[in-house]
């Protein structure tokens, strides 16, 4: 099991501080017509979960509603003005949009485990004990397990970072090195 330690959620590997901080700067870079995509597609996908919830039963339905509605629509646009910004500086933006469009694919499939958490918690307690320690519960085990899957995440790139930097530092095994002979 992973151990959840404050101390590692609030500082890095080199030791200095996490700051946290809300920027707005991002809604000004969306027009009207792009957040009418993202309703538009947040309510089709709540109509299909309603209409699966109609007829499967609300436990099929839950698992559509729980589908981050309006990821498809957010990762284009992210993508969009990632490949526009670089391309306002004067280089190609293909690469750095598809990469910003991957990280908050990554972070949304995090948070979809921590969902399923979430759901595990609410489907087994919920007729046995009350609505409101429920959901603190089912919460809090939204909360622990989409920050263990972040850390196990972090934990395993962190060393593939270092498995290449200490890779691409050492000599190939054949090769010559100073002060050897090579007869």
């Amino acid at each position: 099991m992973v151990s959840l330690r404050f101390r590692s959620l609030v500082r890095r590997a080199e030791g200095s501080r996490v700051k946290i901080k809300l920027d707005t700067s991002g809604l000004g870079q969306s027009r009207w017509h792009e957040y009418l995509i993202r309703f538009a597609f947040g309510s089709v996908v709540t109509v299909l979960a309603g209409l699966a919830a109609r007829r499967y039963g609300p436990e099929i339905g839950g698992l559509f509603l729980a589908f981050p509605a309006i990821f498809p629509a957010t990762a284009t646009l992210i993508e969009k003005h990632e490949r526009q910004k670089k391309e306002r500086a004067g280089k190609r933006g293909t690469e750095r949009g598809r990469e910003a469009a991957g990280v908050d694919a990554a972070g949304a499939a995090m948070g979809s485990i921590g969902l399923m958490a979430f759901a595990l918690v609410v489907w087994l307690r919920l007729p046995a004990s009350r609505m409101s320690m429920v959901l603190i519960g089912a919460t809090l085990a939204w909360f622990v397990t989409s920050v263990s899957v972040w850390q196990v995440r972090e934990t395993l790139w962190r060393r593939v970072r270092i498995t290449r930097l200490n890779g691409s530092t050492r000599p190939p095994h054949n090769a010559v090195h100073p002060g050897r002979s090579t007869k």
